[in-house]
């Protein structure tokens, strides 16, 4: 009887264990899916600004502000509107097929 019961507690830490491992495991990976959507991003928002900059004469002269500004008044013209909602809804139907 107590060598049976050993061998269960010995079994149970074998598997806090393991369970431990498997935890630790699973923050290790959500930290690296935190890492690469944070990369992704920053990846993004460095070549669209650099797309906008692009369009903007003297890109250095410009403040944040003013390119704010800007960035307001096209996307309240009815045509920015119109080409935004176009461009997603073309997004939706390819990512349905």
């Amino acid at each position: 009887m107590n060598e049976k019961l050993e061998k269960l507690n010995q079994e149970v830490a074998k598997t806090e264990a393991k369970l431990r491992r498997a935890e630790h495991k699973e923050k290790m990976l959500e930290h690296q899916i935190k890492t690469l959507n944070r990369k992704e991003r920053t990846h993004r928002l460095c070549t669209r600004g650099a797309m906008l900059e692009s369009h903007l004469p003297h890109p250095e002269s410009v403040t944040d502000e003013q390119v704010s500004t800007i960035l307001k008044v096209l996307f309240c013209r009815s045509d920015t509107k119109r080409l935004v909602a176009q461009v997603l809804a073309e997004n939706r139907k390819e990512d349905a097929e």
